[in-house]
């Protein structure tokens, strides 16, 4: 059976693909490194480390590879004032693009020593929606400043919860270092958009992923609010899922998906560059 073009660019799960694409890069782009210590504290290991790369193809339902997303980290300057910029480039690809046309870009900037989230931004563009927002934080007053430059009623100052938040898959992407086994589970508190969110992250199970790059061992890593009520993408139904092969020292993400109520977008690593 061949899918209508019209009745695809109708259907919720058109615009749905907006906010997977939206959702996945800035996250991704915020998780790319590990950045969750003070800078006072002893640094944790990043997640990525100067020069890795990692390319993955999204699948939106039953449509198979409608767009791909880039993260790339750079050093950037030297000594104490080194940092770590991750970027993150998104837009859908060959049929879906004509589709849907979707770009989007992320930015975050760590502070190579101690790993220390300095700022995050993000853009982009779907129809006639366009998203442009930052936060900036300062953690000698234990605030970010939230900018929203399409909405700017919406900009405002947040107090950073004391145990030091991460960005939601940023928290999933870390455990390459956890050393997780099925049954484990792990809190955080992480930030998504301009809200924060306690999260218990499970160490599900194991399961087998095929990719271009081979077939792995994964294992499976579920966030869920399990001590304060559902808000935001989890009241609204949401789930996210990250697959974390196991096979060697590398602990690549290979697989990513985020859950809707009407539909799922799939994230499958098929690149992959090591560290310079």
């Amino acid at each position: 059976m061949v899918a209508n073009p019209k009745r695809i660019q109708k259907h919720r799960g058109a615009n749905a693909f907006g906010h997977f694409c939206a959702r996945f890069a800035v996250a991704l782009a915020l998780s790319a490194l590990a950045g969750r210590a003070r800078a006072e504290e002893p640094s944790v290991p990043f997640a990525l480390k100067n020069g890795e790369t990692l390319t993955y193809s999204v699948r939106w339902g039953f449509i198979p590879s409608v767009g791909r997303i880039k993260i790339a980290a750079e050093k950037v300057g030297d000594g104490p004032s080194a940092v770590l910029r991750v970027t993150t480039t998104t837009a859908t690809w060959g049929l879906a693009r004509g589709l849907f046309a979707f770009d989007g870009r992320g930015e975050s900037v760590y502070l190579e020593q101690s790993g220390l989230l300095v700022s995050s931004s993000e853009w982009s563009a779907y129809k006639n929606k366009v998203v442009k927002n930052s936060m900036v934080f300062d953690y000698g007053k234990q605030v970010a400043v939230y900018t929203d430059d399409v909405h700017p009623e919406k900009t405002r100052t947040i107090p950073i919860p004391k145990d030091n938040p991460s960005d939601l898959i940023l928290a999933l992407i870390q455990t390459r270092t956890w050393n997780m086994k099925p049954g484990e589970q792990k809190d955080a508190t992480v930030f998504f958009g301009d809200q924060f969110y306690d999260l218990t992250i499970h160490a599900v199970d194991y399961e087998y992923v095929w990719t271009s790059l081979g077939f792995f061992k994964a294992l499976v890593l579920v966030p869920s609010m399990d001590k304060t009520p559902p808000k935001g993408m989890f009241k609204k139904g949401g789930t996210v899922r990250v697959l974390i092969e196991v096979d060697d020292d590398r602990h690549l993400p290979v697989r990513f998906s985020v859950g809707f109520v009407i539909g799922t977008g799939t994230a499958t690593l098929i690149d992959y560059q090591p560290p310079k």
